[in-house]
């Protein structure tokens, strides 16, 4: 289930770096220094020493600290996005474990990244001005579970009464609830997070029609 959704691979300060893939390097950098540090310790010119470059070449991939932070989180969000893909572009999975593993694979990568998840529903990215790019990804990874369950409509395993997007939102916000008790240490025992989410699992297969063996 971990496999789903990769984590970041933490950059190393690279003396004869090569500027091809600085960006990745930053960003790589970037979810190192907050998971360790937190947020608040990132500057660019400490990403600049991590990474081994001029302080001066963030400026051509960031303008500033604000315009990075946004990056991080919007990568984050791109990361939940490519998991939700590959699970749902594989045609060898049933509907219904596609569902499950989008559920779990979430959760795994809010506690795993916990403080870029945090930074990816920031008040200040989703209500701050300058983040269109950030907002259009992260709707774009959530409408993924709103087409999970127009698929299920469309194959009649759920009734067309119901509205796929209120159930994606009410999944989220389970979700979304449950990732950040986790990651705050609320939810500490694996076993107790594992019960929540076949709960809800059981819950939301509950609206569904699935014929029997």
């Amino acid at each position: 289930m971990d496999k789903l959704i990769p984590n970041i691979t933490p950059a190393k300060p690279a003396p004869n770096y090569h500027h091809g893939n600085l960006r990745e390097a930053l960003l790589a950098a970037s979810v190192d220094l907050i998971s360790q540090q937190g947020i608040q310790s990132l500057s660019l010119r400490k990403l600049a020493q991590l990474v081994g470059v001029s302080h001066t070449s963030c400026y051509h991939h960031f303008k500033d600290k604000d315009a990075l932070l946004a990056a991080v989180a919007e990568q984050g969000f791109m990361q939940i996005s490519e998991g939700l893909t590959a699970i749902m572009q594989n045609p060898q999975t049933p509907i219904l474990d596609k569902l499950k593993l989008a559920v779990s694979g979430y959760v795994t990568f809010a506690v795993k990244n916990a403080t870029q998840y945090e930074l990816m529903f920031g008040r200040d990215l989703w209500q701050g001005e300058n983040h269109d790019q950030f907002q259009r990804v992260a709707k774009d990874s959530f409408r993924q579970y709103v087409h999970l369950f127009e698929q299920f409509q469309q194959q009649g395993i759920l009734a067309p009464s119901e509205n796929p997007l209120r159930i994606a939102q009410l999944l989220w916000s389970t979700l979304h609830g449950l990732a950040k008790l986790a990651s705050d240490g609320i939810f500490s025992k694996k076993g107790d997070q594992t019960e929540i989410i076949q709960y809800a699992l059981d819950r939301v297969e509950g609206l569904l029609n699935i014929p029997k063996a």
